[in-house]
């Protein structure tokens, strides 16, 4: 399954917290973390300061806890844990999936299954609740969309009218008719 995974795993970019304005990169590639900082002053002691560079393998990068403590500083706990992860070799694959091949795949779930996955992450909550899944849903479970149903569903998105009842739907339909 390793062999799945592409030459980069992860990267993360962002500023130190303030007092300091120092720009930071995070690289996780199959072999090594990389760790990369700018220093950012207007101080003339500081304005010679070279770019720094921190390469280690995975291996290494579990026993540097000094490391660890600076990038969970400045990217972040779970920023931490989820490096942590990719060194030990528990990777993710559902999270690294392409977004058309997860909606194909959610579109055979459950309703239910579709609210849980939609807490297992950000992204996933995202794709859960996103417009394309419900349209698919809607359009394999309803017998005809008549445009009027689809610019309805476009103003109020296809999830919620999914979730409309039918007397509900019909009072908006006319509505819309009638304006």
């Amino acid at each position: 399954m390793a062999s799945l995974l592409q030459e980069e795993l992860f990267e993360r970019r962002g500023q130190a917290p303030a007092p300091s304005k120092d720009f930071c990169q995070l690289l996780v590639t199959r072999r090594q973390v990389i760790f990369r900082w700018w220093r950012i002053s207007l101080r003339n002691e500081c304005r010679e300061a070279r770019p720094g560079e921190i390469k280690e393998s995975h291996e290494d990068f579990l026993d540097n806890s000094s490391l660890q403590i600076q990038i969970a500083i400045i990217f972040g706990a779970k920023v931490l844990e989820h490096v942590l992860n990719l060194c030990r070799g528990k990777f993710d694959f559902l999270e690294r999936l392409p977004v058309p091949l997860l909606l194909y795949i959610i579109s055979f779930l459950e309703l239910e299954d579709i609210a849980r996955l939609s807490q297992v992450s950000h992204r996933l909550k995202m794709i859960c609740n996103s417009n394309a899944l419900w349209e698919g849903i809607v359009e394999n479970l309803c017998d005809t969309i008549t445009p009027e149903m689809r610019e309805l569903a476009q103003e109020m998105g296809w999830k919620q009218l999914f979730f409309t009842n039918r007397l509900q739907l019909q009072l908006q339909l006319r509505r819309r008719r009638e304006k």
